[in-house]
């Protein structure tokens, strides 16, 4: 059965530094700001801390610091909660820009969920610095500075001899070799840079698609709920369908439910008076 944030206690609140104290002691970090958990990797072994083995730690990067990178980690994240049939949606795109307040509902909330699965209680058998020893490491670019070995010819005191206008050839081809790598390099770097770009912009799609549906859905049952027999024909669910079923986009509806409440309540007074 999908867990819903509905089915928890509502009143249940955690501060920031409660918050913050239970990362650190759970997973053993030294965070000192909510927003330094904005990347998504935190959220991620806090559910590998209350589900040992479900999350694909060697997928989630302790060190992003880019949108992309952080996008990752919170698609890593979305297919756990898949996976778990958690029924709750990830704000990724306010969450990446390490807005305080939105990481701290969220931490909040997921750390509300783990309390309600394992009570509360730390698994003594998990080890938080080796889980994150298995997670993606920060790939950096091989050095590419290499410096040629000093090449001499035995008569350096002849600049115009063969040996010289050879030795020139031979650079002047290493040179273009290089700069043809660079430029292949160069392209590369492109190509990745722009799949990274397309790959996020697909996630966010995704996302956005899944908030749509959502609040779709709750429409729908509110158009259910006022064309029951029962309710139909109160003023209340008239004016709620006056507004569902606007067909201008440009002008809201909700002045002419008003009127419309607003005459049947005065209509009603009135003939409550004259009774």
């Amino acid at each position: 059965m999908a867990t819903n944030i509905g089915m928890m206690d509502s009143g249940y609140f955690v501060g920031r530094n409660e918050i913050l104290n239970w990362i650190n002691n759970r997973l053993q970090l030294d965070l000192s700001r909510i927003e330094e958990a904005a990347s998504g990797a935190v959220q991620c072994q806090m559910l590998d801390a209350t589900y040992p083995g479900v999350v694909p730690m060697h997928k989630v990067n302790f060190d992003a610091k880019s949108e992309y990178d952080m996008i990752q980690n919170y698609k890593v994240l979305q297919e756990v909660f898949n996976k778990l049939k958690i029924d709750k949606h990830i704000e990724v795109n306010r969450l990446v820009k390490g807005r305080p307040l939105d990481n701290l509902e969220f931490l909040q909330w997921l750390k509300r969920y783990c309390d309600s699965v394992n009570g509360g209680i730390m698994n003594e058998n998990y080890n938080p610095v080796e889980r994150r020893g298995k997670g993606v490491k920060e790939r950096n670019p091989k050095g590419s500075q290499k410096h040629p070995k000093s090449l001499q010819t035995n008569n350096m005191d002849n600049p115009g001899s063969d040996d010289t206008i050879g030795l020139d050839k031979a650079l002047g081809f290493r040179q273009g070799k290089k700069h043809a790598a660079a430029g292949r390099a160069n392209s590369s770097r492109e190509v990745q840079a722009l799949s990274e770009e397309i790959a996020g912009l697909k996630l966010s799609v995704d996302l956005l698609e899944k908030e749509r549906d959502f609040y779709f859905a709750k429409l729908r049952d509110i158009e259910v709920l006022c064309q029951s027999p029962e309710l139909e024909n109160l003023p209340m669910s008239v004016a709620i369908k006056m507004i569902l079923y606007a067909a201008d986009a440009k002008e809201s509806a909700l002045a002419q439910a008003e009127d419309y409440l607003t005459q049947f309540t005065n209509a009603e007074t009135k003939a409550e008076n004259d009774a």
